[in-house]
């Protein structure tokens, strides 16, 4: 191997290090990057292990000048290791915005057991600022290994928080205003971070922005619920890992997923997904994002409706002879109910008393004469005395074995048993129906998308909500705490007591 993955990474204070020691001359640390005056240098000491499997190493320097106003700027570079030259007075590009990679091949026999010496220098002729953003040198023959071991590392602070500002979009000489900050966390175990990123809050308002490598700022669009388009920005204010009180930092919610992935004609489990957004505004809706790797996916929230076991059910009356029963109605075969009048009523009992949200009915195979018109649901707790839930009336078919759902409008009590009353038909002599079910409120949000690692094609992506145990219920260590707390008091207690039993023993 030679030596170990080595890099210094100036995106973030303090630099992040590996294999390494770094010291600055004339240099500063500048928010995301060091910033070099002319005659300024960084040294970066690096261990290696046996530099005869090193027969030469790669050395990637991620830099950028500064502008002099209008022109490019000016600040060339030297690189030298064991203070032998290996680069003089490289023009790095200037005048841009991006940083770029600069690399250099490193002689293997500039490398020698133990400690080494790397020197970037900004030459005393600059005229502009030698920004640098990071280092990292390989072996040859395991080029991007470092670049890999940053990234993972990097991709561990994964919480961010950036100060935002917009202007009206085609103004390109309106002074820009404060926005609201923006917060996100977006993590699949895959250890990249975010390139790009997308959102839409349920109240309408969608943003698109674009990170630079480092994560230090942002540019994109927002745009209003109203259709308002606007320039935005942001600077990085803070970035940590995520943590149990990652939560605590915003208003809106910290989704946490299982995960599945669709391909080969079956879903497959993936990472956890965790997803928060927070712009100020409504809670998201959608999400889309690109990480630095070229991966991309986008998830659609919508809420995670749970089905509802039925036990049994009984009708008014069915069509035995033909195995046109009730029964059939919550079987998953393409059955029916069949009752011989143009009213009849279902009564179904739950496994469990159950808050239900929702209902669905499905049509028969034939004769939409027969569908249901006009109905209600009733729920009871003791199968006696019902209260009337929802109502509906002229309500139409348009398909044989067409599901419609439809949503109580109001949080309905736990009841175990429900009915269903069918008041009329479409217009025949019999009513029929071919499935019933039923759902509760969903405990959280699942998501449904799609996925697409870089350089293949997309698949399928869904996701139902991780249960998290309440906050309100203590944990084993917060009530071992409270106990040894309160053995503190008693044992205090004792002991007060035992001096004021011997004083009083004494007088």
């Amino acid at each position: 191997m030679g030596f170990e993955a080595t890099y210094a990474d100036f995106s973030v204070d303090p630099t992040r290090l590996a294999n390494s020691e770094v010291r600055l001359h004339g240099a500063r640390f500048a928010g995301s990057h060091v910033a070099l005056s002319a005659g300024g240098s960084v040294t970066l000491d690096f261990e290696v292990e046996d530099p005869e499997d090193v027969p030469q190493a790669t050395l990637t320097v991620t830099a950028l000048v500064s502008r002099l106003g209008s022109d490019l700027g000016y600040a060339p570079m030297d690189v030298l290791v064991q203070g032998e030259v290996v680069a003089e007075d490289l023009t790095v590009p200037g005048g841009g915005d991006l940083p770029h990679d600069n690399v250099f091949a490193v002689p293997g026999r500039l490398l020698k057991p133990g400690v080494n010496r790397l020197e970037i220098r900004s030459s005393a002729k600059s005229g502009s600022m030698l920004r640098l953003y990071r280092i990292t040198l390989d072996p040859v023959r395991e080029r991007g290994r470092s670049e890999r071991a940053r990234a993972a590392e990097a991709a561990r602070d994964s919480v961010f928080t950036y100060r935002t500002e917009i202007r009206p979009a085609h103004a390109a000489f309106a002074p820009w205003q404060a926005a609201q900050r923006l917060l996100f966390h977006i993590d699949r175990d895959e250890h990249s971070l975010p390139a790009q990123l997308g959102w839409r809050g349920e109240g309408g308002a969608e943003a698109a922005i674009s990170f630079q490598s480092t994560m230090s700022d942002f540019h994109g669009v927002y745009r209003t619920a109203d259709g308002t388009a606007y320039e935005y920005r942001g600077r990085l204010t803070d970035r940590r890992p995520f943590s149990d009180d990652t939560v605590n930092l915003s208003a809106s919610p910290l989704h946490r997923f299982h995960t599945e992935e669709g391909w080969g004609g079956d879903w497959h489990t993936s990472h956890e997904l965790r997803l928060l957004v927070d712009d100020g505004g409504e809670p998201v809706e959608r999400v889309t994002w690109r990480d630095q790797r070229g991966n991309s996916g986008t998830v659609v929230l919508h809420p995670d409706v749970s089905e509802v076991e039925v036990g049994g059910v009984e009708a008014s009356d069915e069509f035995e002879g033909g195995g046109e029963v009730a029964d059939n109605l919550l079987e998953d075969e393409r059955g029916k109910w069949l009752a011989f009048a143009d009213t009849a009523h279902l009564d179904l009992t739950l496994v469990r008393p159950t808050a239900v949200a929702s209902y669905s009915l499905t049509s028969a195979n034939d004769c939409a004469e027969r569908d249901p018109r006009d109905w209600t649901l009733f729920g009871s707790h003791d199968g006696d005395t019902w209260t009337p839930l929802d109502t509906r009336s002229g309500e139409k078919f348009t398909e044989r074995f067409q599901t419609r759902a439809f949503h109580l409008r109001s949080t309905s009590h736990a009841y175990r048993y429900y009915r269903l009353d069918i008041t009329r038909n479409a217009g025949g002599a019999e009513i029929q129906l071919g499935r019933v079910r039923f759902a509760e409120a969903p405990a959280g949000q699942a998501f449904t998308g799609y996925y697409q690692r870089w350089n293949e094609g997309p698949i399928g992506y869904r996701g139902t909500p991780v249960a998290v145990p309440s906050a309100a219920l203590p944990t084993a260590r917060h009530i071992a705490s409270e106990l040894q707390a309160a053995v503190a008091g008693l044992s205090e207690t004792a002991r007060t007591l035992a001096a004021l039993a011997e004083h009083l023993r004494k007088h």
